[in-house]
């Protein structure tokens, strides 16, 4: 009996020996944990007490699983932006540290998602399949770690590749009132960059549901949605959403910039991102400036701007363009907001209200918009052909308006005035149908070597196909060497213009 004790005890002994032992090294850690309760609950914004060492843009998760975002750090409370809806927020309720800063998730598995800006998918086709992430708010490459901008970024947009050139890497805002097509040109673009293998991302901050629906709907039907990212914060999402947006946007952009790609971000639009700014400021009791908007606001743009650049070789080669969109009321170019992005960007392209009513589509105006960076990032063929279509155009315009004084004009007036109405018939372009490099330079050529003088200006948009057809059929060895970038000689410039007017149809000569 005294045997069988000994056995029991020492079987029970060695099923204990191993949990003894790890009971032995384990130490019991303790971390102090940080709970605030909410004072005060505002739209968009809420008042929280008892949080001592919280960091600035420290995310706070509440009680009920909302969360916020660390943005005023007073003395006796801490402000907070909401990035969830308030409805079911009180005071009293709990608010917890998380220790870690607002991030947003990033990888190949964004490509043809639709996400919000904390990377909740928002298109019904489950969870995100990725463990990276990223913060939102990253400082800017630095000066050395930068590479001149010199490879253009086509639109697809005759207007803007010939006379309003972009560069990858480059940052050119879109500036106009309400509906004159800011959003089509953005969107053109990336639809263009189909075979170009640019990564696009769409932000869309304050916009109404069905103008988001219209453009994700555009990039389906034109397959771009497969090379894109888009990023949505309604106009009924809280504005601590709406402000971090353009910011998540840019992380996922530079995830892929320093992986070596290059990178197409489309901000739309930065005025309505300035107005939820001015919001959270305001109800935080920020002190307001001009037109009631905080002090930081030019710091609020070009810190987000500024991250949008063209890494060195070294570091991968990637880049980050942004095409920043912001709005004007009744063509008020001087307004804060739009000097303010004006300033900090490389160059504007503005749209012209009365250009739009008057059926000039894409409503450039021409002689308002300008790229700092310039021909520096154009094709060798642009340059060659349309050098001087700029200042051409601009003359034309000043001498249509005094024409409309005068009926007698000289012959010389009214060549000009014929080629001009020409130049600004073959530059509209109807939305969704971006055009190769070749085709533009077909398109320029003819008008410019007076090509299409007799023709009527109604058979343009007719005869314009035909000639892209004969140089891509005709010319091929001319038509990729435009397209690799090569130069056009005298002898490419003048089998080009003879095979264009051998293709204008008789029928459509009729001055």
């Amino acid at each position: 009996m005294k045997e069988d004790n000994i056995d029991a005890t020492q079987y029970v002994a060695e099923i204990l020996s191993p949990h003894q032992q790890i009971l032995s090294e384990y130490h019991k850690l303790l971390r102090a944990e940080e709970i605030g309760i909410v004072s005060s609950v505002d739209r968009g914004t809420v008042s929280v007490t008892g949080l001592p060492n919280v960091c600035l843009d420290e995310l706070i998760e509440f009680s009920h699983g909302s969360f916020g975002l660390a943005f005023n750090l007073d003395r006796d409370e801490v402000g907070v932006i909401l990035l969830d809806q308030s409805s079911e927020l009180e005071s009293g309720d709990d608010a917890l540290r998380t220790y870690r800063q607002c991030d947003v998730p990033v990888g190949e598995e964004l490509l043809g998602r639709v996400i919000d800006p904390l990377g909740r998918p928002k298109d019904r086709r489950g969870p995100l399949q990725t463990s990276l992430r990223r913060p939102v708010e990253s400082p800017a490459p630095p000066i050395i770690n930068r590479a001149p901008v010199t490879v253009p970024l086509q639109t697809g947009l005759k207007v803007v590749d010939a006379l309003i050139p972009i560069g990858r890497g480059q940052r050119e805002l879109i500036l106009g009132d309400r509906q004159t097509g800011k959003t089509s040109i953005a969107v053109d673009t990336i639809i263009n960059q189909r075979d170009n293998n640019i990564i696009c991302i769409y932000c869309a901050i304050a916009q109404r549901a069905s103008a988001v629906a219209n453009v994700i709907d555009r990039l389906e039907k034109n397959q771009a949605l497969d090379y894109s990212v888009v990023l949505i914060a309604e106009g009924d999402s809280p504005p601590g959403l709406q402000f971090i947006a353009p910011y998540a946007a840019t992380a996922i952009g530079e995830y892929f910039m320093e992986q070596g790609r290059d990178v197409l971000i489309v901000y739309d639009d930065l005025t309505a991102h300035a107005r939820a700014y001015r919001e959270l400021s305001l109800l935080l009791r920020r002190p307001p400036g001009r037109e009631a908007f905080p002090g930081d606001i030019f710091f609020v743009h070009s810190r987000l701007l500024e991250r949008s650049t063209h890494l060195r070789e070294e570091l991968g080669g990637g880049s980050l363009t942004a095409l920043p969109i912001a709005e004007t009321e009744a063509q008020n170019v001087a307004a804060y907001i739009p000097t303010n992005l004006i300033s900090i960007t490389d160059g504007q392209v503005y749209l012209s209200p009365d250009l739009y009513q008057k059926g000039i589509l894409p409503a450039v105006d021409v002689g308002k918009s300008v790229s700092r960076v310039g021909g520096k990032t154009q094709l060798p063929a642009y340059r060659r052909v349309a050098g001087d279509l700029r200042l051409y155009y601009s003359q034309f315009g000043e001498l249509e308006a005094f024409s409309r004084f005068s009926t007698r004009l000289d012959e010389e007036t009214r060549r000009t005035l014929n080629r001009g109405r020409r130049v600004r018939e073959i530059l509209k372009q109807p939305e969704g149908s971006p055009l190769a490099v070749t085709s533009q330079i077909a398109s320029l050529l003819a008008v410019t070597q007076g090509v299409l003088d007799k023709v009527e200006l109604e058979k343009i948009a007719i005869l314009e196909p035909i000639l892209h057809d004969a140089v891509f059929s005709q010319l091929p060895e001319i038509y990729l060497g435009i397209e690799r970038g090569e130069e056009l000689t005298s002898v490419d410039l003048e089998t080009l213009i003879s095979t264009l007017q051998r293709s204008v149809p008789r029928e459509f000569i009729t001055l």
